[in-house]
């Protein structure tokens, strides 16, 4: 993992971002995934990774260059994209530099050496969710790098900083670069309460939401929360007990606030609230699926937020995961405008994320695979065939916005469908842990299907069932491989276990 050694940005750089060269092995070095049953899957896996590298930019006088590119104005880059970014990068990082990328966040805002004005990029709303700490949390899971880990915490106190920053930033303030001469407004929309944010639609990141602008948004703080529980876990790892156990505590008092203030039993849903009266604002959107991802809920809680899921007139269906429930009257048919309806793979993979925590497999993979199919539907009958910005709640084509189509090629975070969701959801692979040497399998398919050269840390390894009755793996490391509770130790060779299936249930013996 590189280290910024030093930064001093302080000269005008007038040239435009270009776009980086195309890595030349890509193919070779991204994980390849077996899937025998519908090998469509896998050609939308590489469309995504073929995008992806390919919308790269470099620029020079930045912290990090080449950088993931969000796939919209050259010369700007988002918070939340690149956060999001981060969470498919991981799986070939010398293909797509994600981790690194949110160093051109970290020196401009968080560093005091960068003289205003003179940054090469414009950081459009600045005020964008606070996800560094998820999207360093997640990396680390995979390369178990602790020297960046302590050069994030204590060398440069980032995560902690930006945890500070966003807590306490003057409504109004504008992060000045010298991008561009279109004045792009990148003000802040963010403004502390005592039991919350108020906050707004495209700084949330769900520009035309029609969530009330006036209210406390259960995203803002939930995602405050989710960045104490990290930095507190990654403190944690680096042996820092004094840190973990502070950042715990805010955790915790987070944790209070959003089940106290935000939680409505009646419906069974987390809701904004009303800064005033404290009264739910009866919304129903995929942001109220943050205080899962960090946590807060209890098991009961958060079963009743997967119902909502499953329930064909608030989130689910055929195409799951739209962005206002299909019976909220500011559902737009048949295209979503926007925010309105359509389906994002960002709200798509948190949610997703977020049930899986309590232990909601069964129905994160059903709601994976029903967004999968919508998406490869979509590549293979409309055209261009590509991937989307976002994507109809309605049918197979891509969302519109105010009549017009939304963006094409956008991987950007639309590659976490093909690629993340693909791997962890459809494949089953639910968690490489590093630090642990542990992957857990979910097998669930009779046929043909894995993975092969997946890494972390040091270790490379095949994962492949062959359909029939054994599981197939190579790796240059020993590790463990959990396949559905049962422990396999996997050794630095070639290894094959038996299969056996009753009442269409997988064991491994």
């Amino acid at each position: 993992m590189k280290k910024i050694i030093g930064c001093l940005i302080t000269l005008y750089f007038a040239s435009f971002p270009v776009a980086s060269e195309q890595y030349p092995d890509w193919r070779n070095s991204v994980p390849k995934p077996v899937y025998k049953d519908k090998n469509e899957y896998v050609d939308l896996y590489y469309k995504a990774w073929e995008l992806a590298q390919q919308k790269m930019k470099v620029t020079e006088n930045l912290p990090q260059s080449p950088y993931m590119d969000e796939a919209l104005w050259d010369d700007t880059i988002w918070i939340w994209d690149t956060a999001f970014m981060v969470l498919f990068c991981k799986y070939s990082p010398d293909v797509c530099p994600g981790v690194e990328s949110l160093n051109n966040f970290y020196v401009p805002l968080l560093d005091k050496n960068i003289e205003e004005g003179t940054f090469p990029l414009n950081i459009q709303h600045p005020d964008n969710p606070p996800l560094f700490a998820w999207a360093e949390y997640d990396n680390y899971k995979f390369t178990n790098d602790k020297e960046h880990i302590y050069h994030l915490l204590n060398e440069t106190q980032y995560l902690q900083k930006h945890f500070d920053w966003f807590d306490k930033i003057e409504p109004e303030w504008q992060f000045k670069s010298n991008a561009s001469k279109r004045k792009l407004s990148a003000k802040t929309a963010l403004k502390k309460h005592k039991y919350g944010y108020f906050w707004g639609g495209t700084p949330s990141g769900m520009d035309n939401t029609p969530r009330y602008r006036d209210g406390l948004w259960v995203d803002a703080i939930s995602q405050q929360a989710l960045s104490a529980l990290y930095i507190s876990r990654l403190a944690n790892d680096i042996g820092d007990k004094s840190q973990s156990k502070l950042w715990n505590e805010k955790y915790n008092n987070l944790k209070t606030i959003i089940n106290k203030y935000y939680w409505d039993e009646k419906d069974g849903f987390y809701y904004d609230i009303d800064a005033t009266t404290l009264e739910p604002l009866k919304v129903k959107t995929p942001a109220s699926y943050w205080p899962l991802l960090a946590e807060v809920s209890s098991q009961e809680q958060a079963k009743k937020m997967v119902e909502h899921l499953l329930d064909p007139a608030t989130f689910g269906g055929a195409r799951p995961w739209v962005t206002v429930a299909r019976d909220d009257p500011s559902f737009t048919t048949p295209d979503g405008n926007y925010w309105r309806g359509g389906v994002w793979l960002p709200t798509a993979y948190m949610a997703t994320k977020a049930i899986e925590k309590y232990g909601f497999h069964e129905q994160a993979d059903k709601a994976a695979k029903n967004l999968l199919d919508h998406m490869l539907r979509t590549y293979k009958n409309y055209s261009p065939h590509t991937i989307w910005e976002a994507y109809s709640p309605t049918r197979d084509t891509p969302a519109e916005h105010n009549g017009e189509r939304v963006r094409e090629d956008f991987c950007g975070w639309s590659a976490l469908g093909p690629i993340s969701l693909f791997i962890e959801n459809i494949l089953g692979f639910k968690e490489v842990d590093a630090q642990a040497r542990v992957v857990k399998w979910h097998l669930h398919n009779n046929f043909e299907h894995g993975i092969q050269k997946l890494r972390f840390d040091d270790t490379t390894t095949d994962i492949v069932f062959d359909g029939k009755e054994h599981i197939f793996v190579k790796s240059d490391q020993p590790y463990t491989l959990i396949v559905n509770g049962k422990r396999l130790s996997i050794k630095a060779n070639i290894q094959q276990f038996k299969v056996a299936v009753v009442n269409g249930e997988f064991s491994v013996k």
